[in-house]
Order: structure tokens, then C-alpha cells, then sequence
């Protein structure tokens, strides 16, 4: 029975080849008015509308896969764009970095210069971490005993002196600033001034305290204090090299009975923003 099925459908399927290849041979034999050029332009007539009807009701779809293959070619292309954004981004912040780190060179070998302080090795280093309370303010910087840094080192950044090396470890230290309660550095008002000792204040960080030497002339607002710096006859040194900016006096407030007068000063240096400072390696220590 199958193969009944299979015989019946070959011997149409000759047939319809054999018919197909007639009409093809007679319609290019055939001249243009003959019957089945006329048959060919009915049906064409009919089928036509049909066709743009098809066409009409299909462009929706059409631009539809239209606008997404466009979209995806817009977000390929946009993803491009935004790597590129990125590798810019990336390029320009490692040129302001080298802009920043260049310019902090110049203003520190400016200061090292009219410091005096060519006698120093500077190390530089990155602050990694900050410890602020009432009483301690230091920072911990990513160089230590194993970059020639040691104990009592002083720290400096291009405007002027931030505190000491208190703790070494092989790669990393611990600077007390300045404004750090337990910090005390002898000062004098730069231009050949009276001295004194400044100090930090408890309870308001970023604020320095001036106590003059007894009999010292007064100060006024507006002086700048560096480092006093010496050395005895017996070879001591000062904890701190002479002639580093400290800050400036912004405040005076006279003495009332026996108290002395109090002097605030603002330090150069910005403290609660640290990124990169510099450690004076080869002094002796204080």
C-alpha cells in the first residue's frame, strides 16, 4: 500500500514537471498577445493588490527588525565610546597625577633650598591612614625602616613642616603631627623674631598654640613662625631642622592678670587633606 502511495505521487510529481516545462517553452515561443501571456497579466492583476496589501500590512514588522538591528549596532557602537571614555579618563588623571606629583617636587625643592636642608635625604611617601581624636592625630605613611626612614625623622610637605616619625615598622611609619596634643616644636617669627614653643591644643585639632619665651617681644597677627633649629657645643641638634615653615599667627588675645598671652597659629601645611608628604632622613635624632 505504501509503495502504491509513494508510485502515485512520483507520477504527479513527472507530470507536473513535464507541464510546467510546456508552459515555459510555449509562453518564450509565444508572442506577447498570445493566450497564456493574457492568462499571466489576469492573474498579475488579480494577485497585485494582494501583494502590496501584504507589503503595506508586513512594514510594521519590517521596521521593527529594522530599528533593532540599528539599536543593537547603536549600543555596540556606544559601548566603544564608553571604553574609550574610560581609557581617557583613566590617561587624563594619570597626567594630573604626574602634573600634581611635578609641581610638588618644584615647591618641596623650593622649600628644601630656602630651608637649608640640602644636608637631608627626602624620601617621599603616600599617607595610607589617618587616626583623629581629641588627643592624638597622626597618619600612617607606606615607608618605613627598609626606605632609611627612622624615629624622630622629620615630615614636611611643599608648604611646610606636618610633624615626626614616631613608629617604624620595615615598610610603613607612623607620623605625629604637629597638631597632635602631645607635639611640641621650638618656633620663632621668621625675619630673626622672638621664639617660643608651639604646641597642639586639646580638644581642636588643626590649631596650633604659641607660648613665648618669658621676656620674648609680643607677636602680632599676620607673622610667620618656622623652626628655632640649633645645635649645642656638645653636638646636640633640635628635634626639628631650623627655618621650616610652621604656620602663620592669625589670633592674639592679651594676658588677663598672670595669665600669658595666647597666641593661636594656623599651620601652613593642610593637615586633614594629606595625600603625599616627605620624610628628612639622615638627621640626628632628638
Amino acid at each position: 500500500m505504501y509503495r502504491k502511495q509513494v508510485r502515485r505521487r512520483r507520477a504527479i510529481l513527472v507530470v507536473l514537471v513535464v507541464a510546467c516545462l510546456m508552459l515555459i517553452s510555449i509562453s518564450i515561443s509565444e508572442a506577447d498577445d498570445g493566450p497564456l501571456h493574457s492568462i499571466q497579466r489576469g492573474v498579475s492583476s488579480v494577485l497585485s493588490p494582494v501583494g502590496e496589501g501584504a507589503s503595506r500590512a508586513l512594514k510594521p514588522a519590517r521596521d521593527l527588525i529594522d530599528w533593532f538591528d540599528e539599536t543593537w549596532e547603536a549600543r555596540g557602537e556606544n559601548g566603544e565610546l564608553r571604553g574609550q571614555v574610560a581609557e581617557l579618563r583613566t590617561e587624563l588623571l594619570a597626567a594630573e597625577t604626574a602634573a600634581e606629583r611635578a609641581g610638588y617636587a618644584d615647591e618641596l625643592g623650593e622649600l628644601i633650598d630656602a630651608s637649608g636642608l640640602g644636608g637631608y635625604e627626602p624620601v617621599d611617601a603616600t599617607v595610607i591612614g589617618r587616626s583623629f581624636s581629641v588627643w592624638y592625630e597622626s597618619v600612617r605613611i607606606d615607608a618605613g625602616g627598609s626606605d632609611g626612614i627612622d624615629r624622630n625623622d622629620s615630615v614636611i610637605t611643599e608648604d611646610g613642616l606636618i610633624g615626626r616619625v614616631s613608629q617604624v615598622t620595615g615598610g610603613t611609619s607612623e607620623v605625629t603631627l604637629i597638631t597632635d596634643s602631645s607635639s611640641a616644636v621650638t618656633a620663632r617669627v621668621a625675619g630673626g623674631g622672638p621664639e617660643g614653643l608651639v604646641s597642639g591644643v586639646v580638644g581642636d585639632p588643626g590649631r596650633l598654640d604659641l607660648s613665648l619665651i618669658q621676656g620674648a617681644k609680643e607677636v602680632k597677627d599676620g607673622d610667620r613662625l618656622v623652626t628655632a633649629g640649633f645645635t649645642t657645643e656638645g653636638g646636640l641638634s633640635s628635634r626639628f631642622p631650623g627655618d621650616i615653615p610652621i604656620g602663620e599667627v592669625v589670633e592674639t588675645i592679651p594676658a588677663e592678670q598672670e595669665q600669658r598671652e595666647q597666641v593661636n597659629v594656623e599651620p601652613f601645611a593642610d593637615l586633614a587633606d594629606l595625600t603625599t608628604v616627605t620624610v628628612l632622613t639622615g638627621g640626628d635624632d632628638g
